[in-house]
């Protein structure tokens, strides 16, 4: 008749005894101040393909000139242009203010 197999026995976890750790400093969670600008649904319609805009606001690219390259529909429009300095952004309709025409 074969020896009878002993049962294994695992030891205990170190980590079995062991407190979740306390919290150092209590948790800070920021307030920030948002304003949504209501206005930035209806959009602009005088604006289309291949138009001249200056960006205006505040972000990247402010004040910069570019060219409308596409028009991207959601629930708030939304353009893509090319600067002058050849980056492609997404930008509201809103934030942009059309210039006028080279002479």
């Amino acid at each position: 008749m074969p020896a009878r197999k002993r049962k294994v026995n695992y030891p205990v976890a170190r980590t079995s005894t062991k407190q979740p750790p306390a919290p150092a400093e209590p948790t800070y969670t920021r307030q920030s101040v948002v304003a949504i600008d209501l206005t930035a649904r209806s959009g602009r319609t005088d604006l289309a393909l291949g138009d001249r805009v200056r960006i205006i606001g505040t972000g990247l690219h402010a004040g910069e000139p570019a060219t409308i390259e596409r028009f991207a529909g959601s629930a708030i429009p939304t353009a893509v242009v090319r600067t002058d300095s050849g980056a492609t952004r997404q930008v509201r309709t809103i934030d942009l203010e059309p210039l006028p025409p080279e002479s």
